[in-house]
């Protein structure tokens, strides 16, 4: 079996930490047993880019459960726990392609392995997937019967490929299931942006001016979280409609330029492609 991760003696800690996790995914274990019974990916390739967490570790098991054959890479270096990638390559024999912090060399090579396969259906997060398989291995669009893109940046690219009429199979937007957006979006990002910025910085958010940029479903629960730890928080918005929503829930709202000389945290979350220049 192909795999490159960091270290195999990881393998079993990571299995403890995907079982713990399992525990609180209760509507995943109903479609696991399921899919152990109906087989519906029975003789399918799957390739998933997605974050190498715990949580993806249980989806993979669940399509493996179902039949699929599964291959998993990473689709931010950052995120990935090498303990779960291991786990993933030793307990369950999902071929896993991950390292955290790995260079961009490296991240686009564990791509390249992910795909090896020939996929039937893609995952993606961030439509990285997508993009190569278009561009530089056109010869796997035959294979590929259609994906899924789970975050806002991902569903921008895709959806500017499909107006230019060069996107080759139907990708469905995860991003856009009430489940995903309503929930995970705003709890989710919500909780763990917080908790990132508090690990990388070690500062107290209470007292502070804490900007959220964008006031999507993510944007909305950032900015939830800090207020509920103390910040002042300003939304910055360029729709109008969402920014008085934000001020209906009781932010202050600006434009970046006037944010920027007041903030002490800055938290980006728009899914743009490009950052607005302030004006000197």
């Amino acid at each position: 079996m192909e795999y490159n991760v960091k270290d195999m003696k990881l393998s079993d800690q990571g299995k403890l930490q995907i079982e713990w996790a399992e525990a609180t995914m209760p509507v995943l274990r109903l479609i696991k047993k399921r899919f152990l019974r109906e087989k519906p990916f029975a003789g399918l390739r799957m390739t998933a880019c997605l974050h190498v967490t715990t949580e993806t570790a249980n989806l993979m098991k669940t399509l493996q459960a179902g039949g699929a054959e599964v291959r998993l890479c990473a689709s931010n270096p950052l995120s990935t726990q090498d303990e779960i990638a291991a786990a993933l390559v030793k307990h369950d024999g999902i071929p896993t392609f991950a390292i955290k912090g790995e260079d961009n060399k490296t991240y686009y090579k564990h791509i390249q392995s992910a795909i090896a396969h020939k996929p039937q259906i893609t995952m993606d997060d961030g439509a990285d997937v997508v993009s190569l398989i278009h561009s530089k291995r056109k010869d796997l669009l035959k294979y590929v019967i259609g994906g899924t893109e789970e975050t806002t940046t991902g569903v921008i690219r895709l959806r500017s490929m499909a107006e230019k009429k060069v996107l080759k199979f139907p990708v469905i937007s995860v991003n856009d299931a009430d489940t995903k957006h309503l929930f995970d979006n705003r709890y989710g990002t919500g909780q763990s942006t917080i908790d990132g910025i508090i690990r990388a910085t070690n500062r107290l958010i209470c007292g502070t001016t804490f900007v959220v940029a964008g006031y999507g479903w993510c944007g909305r629960g950032i900015a939830m979280r800090a207020k509920g730890m103390g910040a002042d928080v300003v939304v910055t918005e360029i729709d109008p409609v969402k920014a008085i929503e934000a001020v209906m829930d009781g932010f202050r709202v600006m434009p970046m330029e006037q944010a920027a000389l007041v903030g002490d945290f800055f938290v980006t979350v728009t899914g743009n492609l490009k950052t607005p220049v302030l004006r000197q």
